[in-house]
Parts: structure tokens; sequence; C-alpha cells
């Protein structure tokens, strides 16, 4: 699953990517270096998905990160990176990827998705 993400990990400032499916589950995450929090293991992931509500794309610009979140046939695609990463490079990365990413299909339960490291 990494080597689909490689493009877009391999960015300058870009800190990491999760994938959560609509119902706010966590299917994916690989961060490049170890942040202050653990953003994944955050309660209200599930809220703030379902309030996308079918949004195809956001970028959410902070005091000190950005948010670039793309849909997806799995759920949300959530980019963490540094203010200064152009968007319009992530976009282009994401357009490749989804592609590939919408080729994937969802496990039944009990059945992984990825591989543990």
């Amino acid at each position: 699953m990494k080597k689909l993400f490689n493009d877009i990990l391999n960015m300058a400032d870009v800190n990491g990517i999760m994938l959560f499916s609509f119902k706010g589950e966590l299917i994916y995450k690989l961060f490049l270096s170890p942040l202050p929090e653990e953003p994944e293991n955050k309660d209200w992931w599930g809220l703030f998905i379902s309030s996308l509500n079918g949004v195809r794309e956001a970028d959410l610009i902070f005091e000190k990160s950005k948010f670039y979140i793309r849909k997806t046939e799995m759920g949300y695609l959530i980019i963490l990176m540094g203010i200064f990463v152009p968007t319009a490079m992530v976009r282009l990365n994401c357009d490749m990827l989804l592609p590939a990413l919408n080729q994937i299909k969802m496990p039944r339960k009990g059945k992984r998705l990825f591989k543990k490291k």
C-alpha cells in the first residue's frame, strides 16, 4: 500500500496519510515522523468524516499545518502536511493515485486490508 502513496509521501513537508472509511473507521495510516499527539486515536474522527457528507475534496489550513482531504471509493484520504506544501501538486498526485486506490476492494469483516509491519 505504501507504494501507492510514495509520490505524495516523497514531497517535502508531507507528514503523513490517513485513510478513513465513510463510517469514520481508520483503514490505513502512515506518518513519516513522530507527531506530538496520535491524531488517528481521536474519538471525533467519525463525526468529522460524517460531517464531510459527500464533499469531493477540501483543503483545511491551520496556523502551522494543512490537511488535504479527498473522497475515494473507500472513504476519505487525509494528507497531513506543512503550510508551504503546494496543494496543486498534492491534488495532481491524488488524481493519479485514485484510479489505483479505487481498484482495491474492501475486505469482508475479519479480514485485513493491509499487512501489519
